[in-house]
């Protein structure tokens, strides 16, 4: 449920980090939450996100919501895909980022067993 090479914070976000780049999707537990999202608001390319900043916003037929960066930079890639088909974070989660930005500060990050042990209290 957490593959072991990617970062992940405490707002359901999986974080995978490549040279100063970070790559940053929806964990599955939150995926899995609801049937089907059928609505994202993605940020634009050359967006400054902050820590803590909206990244994301999801609606599904009974559920709306916010993620919060874990990381301050430059929006250099967004998902397109996304914004056409929601949907495909719920089928393929940690196969469906959603943002890349060029790093400039990163919030504290917890490794796959920490995420394990923090998502399921």
């Amino acid at each position: 449920m957490f593959p072991e090479n990617l970062k992940y914070n405490n707002d359901y976000s999986w974080i995978k980090i490549e040279n100063n780049i970070a790559t940053i999707g929806v964990i599955e537990k939150s995926a899995k939450k609801v049937e089907e999202f059928v609505f994202a608001m993605l940020p634009s390319v050359g967006d400054e996100l902050k820590i803590g900043d909206t990244y994301i916003t999801l609606e599904a037929v009974k559920w709306s919501g916010h993620l919060k960066s874990p990381v301050s930079g430059k929006v250099i890639e967004v998902n397109d895909a996304i914004f056409e088909n929601p949907s495909l974070i719920n089928s393929d989660p940690y196969g469906s980022w959603i943002v890349k930005v060029e790093i400039d500060e990163i919030d504290e990050l917890i490794n796959c067993n920490e995420a394990i042990e923090y998502y399921n209290k």
